[in-house]
């Protein structure tokens, strides 16, 4: 059986690597490779493919927005990111996206191959790297004296989207407020919820 892919990368370089590596493996079909998000998903709904590689830094939108609407337009879709970024607020931002796996860039081919194969078998392919800071985000200590924890209902909804992997710019747009009023409120946030990142705010939120 065929599995179908398709690229997502906006470096023609190595999107045309990708292209070939699975173009030579038996069993794998590129449908399609796009450089910008638009592209993907305006042309992918059709295509169907079960997998898609996503770069993360893409000229148009973020990779993340892409994945987000791309589950949204393809349930079923398994989005695999090939990235640079290894950064925790990156990593849990795609995953709420609705990504199935996170790699590097650095990874070798036959890394990428296994990747696909694992997300094809109903598994969540990560880079050891990655793995490891999923891990560690959900051991960090937390401060016995809570104080006053209760958010305001805007800095919930704020907090609400944020788990949902919008942007700061995003959630402004939505909510018609200034990007600065958004950071302000994410930072009584993290002093209310005792956390120094978005990403501890969320999984203390998830929580």
């Amino acid at each position: 059986m065929i599995t179908n892919i398709a690229i997502v990368e906006d470096d023609l370089v190595f999107r045309n690597s990708l292209e070939w590596l699975l173009g030579e493996t038996s069993g794998f079909c590129c449908v399609c490779a796009c450089s910008t998000g638009k592209d993907a998903v305006r042309r992918l709904p059709e295509l169907k493919p079960q997998i898609v590689l996503m770069d993360l830094n893409l000229p148009d939108m973020s990779g993340i927005e892409c994945t987000r609407k791309l589950k949204e337009l393809l349930p079923k879709l398994h989005v695999i990111v090939l990235t640079v970024y290894e950064d925790s607020d990156h990593i849990f931002s795609a995953l709420k996206a609705g990504a199935s796996g996170y790699l590097l860039k650095r990874a070798g081919p036959e890394s990428v191959l296994e990747a696909v194969k694992d997300a094809r078998d109903g598994g969540a392919p990560m880079s050891t790297q990655i793995a490891r800071r999923v891990v560690d985000s959900f051991h960090d200590p937390t401060p016995s004296d809570q104080g006053d924890t209760t958010l305001t209902d805007r800095e919930s909804e704020i907090l609400n989207r944020l788990s949902q992997g919008y942007t700061n710019k995003e959630i402004a747009d939505q909510m018609s407020i200034s990007v600065s009023t958004v950071r302000t409120h994410l930072s009584h946030v993290y002093e209310k919820l005792h956390v120094r990142s978005r990403t501890e705010a969320i999984i203390k939120f998830l929580k």
